[in-house]
């Protein structure tokens, strides 16, 4: 890829509306092309052999399995509730 140009900088400055003098629109210039030419020695890589990843750790799920388990009873669970109603807790309203 062509180095980046001045005019470009100050065309992406003005729409991320930043503003630059002339001597850090050089200097930006300068590191974004030599970012894009670092970036652009990835190509030369053979990768053909090389498997898609998400992630540098190869990472497993670690949840615990989904599997079912006693629980309390809906009495049990509305024992402790200070105001209930049809097998429910009733909480105040917010809305109104």
């Amino acid at each position: 890829m062509a180095e980046i140009s001045k005019e470009q900088v100050k065309h992406v400055a003005n729409l991320a509306r930043l503003e630059f003098d002339n001597e850090a629109v050089e200097q930006m210039a300068n590191e974004l092309s030599a970012i894009i030419e670092y970036a652009e020695q990835l190509n030369e890589l053979d990768t053909d052999n090389v498997k898609p990843t998400t992630h540098v750790l190869d990472l497993k799920n670690v949840m615990r399995k989904d599997e079912p388990k006693k629980w309390i009873t809906q009495e049990d669970a509305l024992k402790n509730a200070p105001d209930q109603k049809d097998g429910q807790i009733r909480v105040p309203s917010i809305l109104e």
